[in-house]
């Protein structure tokens, strides 16, 4: 009768166990994921970003009082300044940052502030590792847990005691490799440049130049698409249509038109720097030692009803960059009056170890220019976010702002000032329209390949150079690719490795969950001793009620 007794109260309390055991959760007990790091870099010494990579601490989320030494998962809405900065007073081992696969449904307030998060994240430099990740269902479910975990800390102690010990799941985040970051010195800057020869021996070179790198909280899926693959995007369309003006002697202007895509632009500007150091210190025939009229600087075109053209120094009334202007004004007053255009002076202070627009690198030595933009603010955070995608991009306001540039360098090119007004006399019309199906291709495939400038080494990366440079080479003339690398011993730019890292997320039990089973355990094995030990005792007791049943 003991023998039987006994099985049944196990099962019995196994039965009681198991449930307790189990996860509330359809998510698997441990789940592998990409993850990437958050910028690491460092500009003349100064340092941005995160240093950390290694990662082993349980998750918790945002809405809990105490963060330290634990890994902060955060959705887009969560990661605010001011949380961001918590995180880092408390001394959390990590901040995972879960990005939406499908950006059109985020509002354009939580863009915003999370554009504004980001900034504020990407200027200081700490030890606590940052990882960004695309959202799916396993890091969901986890995420709900630790929100449904960190709310049920407001109910009775003795809910909260229960939970921990018998019903709570905890969430273990891995990243294993223990190698150490090493920097990356040999990483190579490239720029693109070609040439429309003008008409003329002693014709004036214009410059027409755009950045075409991206920049984010992390670079593998920092996309730029405003900035600065609008620019890119124009530019490649006036290559193309100022190529059939210069291909018929007749409409041949007087002006050499330098093209240029430069690297590095989003690390104060270093492909352009040493573009102009290798053409003015290095090539006696360069352009850039003959006349100069003017460099226009493409940036963040792609949206607003705003153009504002940021100068060094305003433009003298005679020059050359005085004429541009007013044709720029009187193009954008006559066809598209609603936009508002404005001239942003900003002096360069020589005291500061950035600049803010690609046209400084040329001021500084005494090369007139000026950059064209919908930003009014050089440190809008739009030029540096991961939220920069194509989603965000208005292909009908990239277009007008592309005529306007068009119209206006084309009416100083061929002096039409007293030929009529550029509502009634448009160059770029008929076959030599923008054409709205190129331009959309151009930036979905800038858009569709993360382009920041430490993943020159990428595969993809090559391509989209490759590309850039047959782009080029199919319209211009005297192509070249200039290929800057560093000094090693004393870099100017210095990337860090380990920026993508394999992730593991563990689906566990808390420790308080193992005290609870072991006290089950105890119980367990204490019936069994107490039946052993009174054995004889029980038998009697048991033979005795069955004697009397029997009667």
């Amino acid at each position: 009768m003991l023998l039987r007794i006994l099985p049944r109260a196990a099962a019995l309390l196994m039965l009681c166990v198991q449930p307790l055991h189990a996860s509330v959760l359809p998510a698997v007990s441990s789940y592998e994921f990409t993850a990437y790091r958050m910028q690491q870099y460092a500009v003349q010494q100064e340092k941005h970003g995160s240093r950390g990579a290694i990662v082993q601490a349980e998750a918790r989320s945002a809405d809990e009082p105490v963060l330290t030494r634990r890994c902060v998962i955060m959705k887009l809405p969560d990661f605010t300044v001011e949380r961001y900065l918590e995180a880092l007073r408390q001394s959390a081992a990590a901040v995972l940052l879960l990005l939406p696969k499908n950006m059109s449904a985020v509002p354009q307030d939580i863009i915003q502030t999370f554009m504004v998060s980001e900034s504020e994240a990407l200027l200081k430099d700490t030890i606590m590792p940052v990882y960004v990740t695309l959202e799916d269902e396993q890091l969901l479910y986890m995420y709900e847990e630790v929100k449904h975990a960190a709310a049920s800390r407001t109910s009775s102690i003795l809910v909260r005691v229960f939970r921990s010990m018998v019903t709570a799941t905890v969430f273990q985040i891995l990243v294993s490799n223990t190698s150490p970051i090493k920097p990356i010195t040999d990483n190579t800057i490239i720029t693109l440049e070609g040439v429309l020869p003008g008409a003329g021996e002693d014709a004036p070179t214009i410059v027409i130049t755009a950045h075409y790198d991206s920049y984010g909280l992390t670079p593998w899926l920092s996309y730029g698409a405003d900035s600065n693959g609008s620019g890119v995007t124009i530019l490649l369309e006036l290559v193309r249509l100022f190529q059939k003006l210069y291909s018929n002697p007749h409409s041949q202007p007087p002006y050499h038109l330098l093209f240029s895509l430069t690297g590095g632009g989003k690390y104060n500007f270093l492909g352009t720097k040493r573009f102009i150091e290798e053409n003015m210190d290095h090539a006696e025939t360069s352009l850039l030692h003959d006349n100069v009229a003017f460099v226009l600087c493409l940036d963040t075109l792609a949206n607003g009803d705003d153009m504002f053209l940021h100068v060094s120094r305003p433009p003298k009334p005679g020059t050359p960059q005085h004429a541009f202007v007013q044709h720029l004004e009187q193009v954008v007053s006559s066809r598209f009056p609603w936009v508002r255009f404005g001239m942003v002076h900003k002096k360069i202070n020589l005291g500061e170890s950035t600049v803010s627009w690609e046209h400084e690198r040329y001021a500084m030595r005494r090369i007139p220019g000026f950059t064209l933009s919908h930003l009014e603010d050089p440190k809008a955070e739009l030029r540096g976010s991961i939220l920069d995608t194509v989603l965000h991009v208005d292909l009908r306001k990239m277009k007008r702002n592309a005529i306007v540039i068009a119209e206006s360098l084309a009416r100083f090119m061929y002096n039409l000032s007293d030929k009529g007004s550029p509502k009634d006399i448009q160059v770029f019309k008929g076959q030599m329209e923008f054409q709205d199906s190129r331009m959309s291709s151009l930036m979905s495939f800038l858009t569709s390949i993360p382009r920041a400038t430490q993943l020159d080494k990428d595969p993809k990366h090559a391509i989209l150079v490759n590309t850039l440079e047959h782009e080029l080479r199919y319209y211009l003339h005297q192509v070249h690719r200039h290929t800057f690398r560093q000094d090693k011993r004393d870099p100017e730019l210095t990337f860090f490795d380990q920026m993508e890292q394999p992730m593991m997320m563990y689906r566990i039990k808390p420790a308080a969950f193992d005290l609870f089973l072991g006290g089950c355990i105890a119980a367990y094995l204490a019936i069994v001793y107490y039946a052993i030990e009174n054995c004889g005792y029980l038998y009697t007791k048991l033979k005795a009620a069955v004697k009397s049943k029997q009667k």
